[in-house]
């Protein structure tokens, strides 16, 4: 499932879903990167 990310005040990154942290932090793949962010909720997304 592909799932957007905020990783900085102006950076975000979509990818697949990889895991949910205990934080509410989430990981997604890209390619052979994980990036972990706080999850963009689906209004902002679309």
């Amino acid at each position: 499932m592909l799932t957007t990310i905020e990783i900085g005040s102006c950076v975000s990154v979509q990818g697949h879903f990889v895991r949910r942290h205990a934080n509410g932090m989430v990981t997604v793949r890209v390619g052979d990167q994980l990036y972990t962010g706080h999850p963009v909720n689906a209004a902002a997304a679309a």
